[in-house]
């Protein structure tokens, strides 16, 4: 049945900055997290990763519609790196949705309307001081600075399970798929992303505090790299959705 909550149309913007904090979790204190129909995309068979990912877009729109049209607006989301394999056998990589915030009530209802997501409303506060970048929330109760310059030489966050910034540039936020799993149909809905020149460029965090994330209660998590990318061109594809059977994954794995 066709549902206006399915992303049924493309959708454009302009990415003015899209700063996301990756997170390193032993992969299972994290597995009741997500769905059955995907799989933890993982490190080394051990580490599983939650992304944060803090984006200011303009001109969001429907695909097509004159750029004057679209709204800027203030995306944060808290994302599980993930796995899934489609009909066609072909093992997407992409991020499940754990909760997702807006700067505006205008998002929060059109996003709720046309995606899963469950979008919330809340504040946001931004300040940027020489290199250093503060982003904080009051009610969301979150904080985090940066130092946003252009040196080389920072180095991963203490206890990183990644040994260099190439390594950790494969968990850097957003992945190719969004997915979102309908258990009671047994649908799984996928929303492709669409990019050019993504140059995620590595950023030192001075502070982070995130409630959300403490209120999970995951033991051993940690951050494990931090990327900023501005002025970027980005659009989503209209959902596609795939029925997922368990015998089916299994036939696939074995």
């Amino acid at each position: 049945m066709f549902s206006l909550k399915n992303h049924p149309f493309a959708i454009e913007a302009f990415f003015k900055s899209s700063l996301v904090l990756t997170f390193a979790v032993p992969k299972e204190n994290i597995q009741h997290l997500i769905p059955e129909c995907l799989q933890l995309d993982t490190f080394n068979d051990t580490w599983a990763f939650i992304a944060v990912a803090m984006v200011q877009t303009k001109d969001l729109r429907p695909k097509g519609i004159p750029r004057f049209l679209g709204n800027d607006f203030f995306l944060i989301g808290y994302r599980v790196f993930v796995r899934f394999t489609n009909q066609a056998g072909k093992n997407l990589r992409g991020l499940y949705i754990l909760k997702s915030e807006t700067d505006k009530k205008k998002m929060q209802l059109f996003g709720n309307i046309f995606t899963h997501y469950n979008y919330t409303t809340t504040d946001i506060t931004q300040k940027e001081e020489s290199n250093q970048v503060e982003i904080s929330s009051s009610r969301s109760n979150f904080k985090i600075c940066i130092e946003n310059n252009n040196d080389e030489n920072i180095s991963l966050p203490p206890g990183s399970p990644f040994t260099e910034w190439k390594e950790a540039r494969r968990f850097a936020g957003p992945l190719p798929f969004t997915f979102t799993y309908n258990s009671i149909k047994k649908e799984v809905l996928i929303i492709e992303g669409v990019r050019e020149n993504w140059k995620p460029k590595p950023v030192k965090v001075l502070h982070h505090e995130l409630s959300f994330l403490n209120n999970l209660k995951i033991p051993g998590i940690k951050l494990a790299n931090a990327f900023i990318i501005e002025n970027i061109p980005y659009y989503w594809k209209k959902g596609k959705i795939e029925p997922w059977n368990r015998k089916e994954e299994n036939s696939r794995v074995f």
